[in-house]
């Protein structure tokens, strides 16, 4: 079954709620938004939550504010990274509340995954195909992001992700919940030689066989590959301790279903992003 529940209606923004989760934790939000039901014009059309893309500012944030309201949070609790496609986890505390909402220089700097234990901080990540891996810890009540590029994944983001949460609050990955949202498949993602390199180096790290574990496609004459990152986070997540049973993949490829997402290979950069988004009220 998917676990990202599409929730789309005429006046509204386009949403994918990891509805389960929330209904285990009724101050818990999670989910990722599509590319319907917001303000933006051309090429952006019409959801894009990202600043950094050249879409009117004033529009980018009346689209964040809309979800905000869509999802019951005040926009002022919205907390975002830089995103430079690094690993580096970052703590969103009361400080760091509302970085980046309305401004990409003032997100938190130098990091692609961000944490907190904090009630009433909204975490936020923005996407055009890479992969979005949510965290949750019940016990302790912490949360995080992480945004997954191919640079990401081969750096472990999601084991280091893991790592701070149990150094800062105690998190058992055995417990914890994990999910791997709406982002490119295998289908639509050729990589070639220096990406192919990367993941056969994490394979012989992790022992395991690219190619049997359905990561790589079997190499081209031309040197490329089919790469489906998504399964690869999910092998990491498991390295880093988390139980498959506690792991939600979705089933959506940004690169089939531009209908329903923006997709930064397949429309050839020109495009919105998407956001992910996690918080305990």
């Amino acid at each position: 079954m998917e676990p990202f529940r599409h929730m789309d209606t005429a006046k509204e923004p386009s949403l994918f709620l990891l509805s389960e989760w929330m209904k285990g934790n009724g101050r818990l939000t999670a989910g990722f938004t599509g590319r319907h039901g917001g303000v933006s014009k051309e090429q952006w059309s019409s959801l894009n939550m990202g600043l950094h893309v050249n879409d009117k500012p004033k529009d980018v944030i009346g689209n964040r504010m809309k979800i905000a309201d869509a999802i019951g949070w005040t926009f002022e609790s919205w907390t975002c990274a830089e995103q430079v496609h690094g690993c580096l986890v970052a703590e969103a505390g009361n400080k760091e509340r509302g970085s980046g909402r309305d401004n990409h220089q003032d997100a938190i700097a130098g990091c692609d995954a961000i944490m907190t234990n904090i009630a009433g901080v909204l975490l936020v990540s923005y996407y055009a195909d890479c992969v979005p891996l949510y965290f949750y810890d019940q016990e302790h009540e912490a949360v995080a992001l992480a945004h997954a590029g191919w640079r990401g994944t081969v750096g472990e983001i999601a084991v280091h992700t893991v790592q701070a949460m149990q150094e800062r609050y105690g998190t058992k990955p055995q417990s914890m919940l994990a999910a791997i949202g709406p982002s490119i498949s295998s289908c639509c993602y050729e990589a070639d030689g220096p990406v192919i390199d990367r993941l056969e180096e994490l394979g012989d790290k992790y022992g395991i066989d690219p190619l049997q574990s359905r990561w790589l496609s079997p190499v081209t004459k031309e040197g490329k590959s089919q790469i489906d990152l998504k399964e690869i986070n999910r092998q990491i997540m498991m390295k880093a301790g988390i139980l498959p049973i506690h792991i939600e993949l979705t089933q959506y490829c940004t690169g089939c279903r531009t209908d329903l997402f923006y997709s930064h290979r397949v429309e050839n950069g020109k495009t919105g992003r998407m956001a992910s988004w996690i918080g305990i009220a």
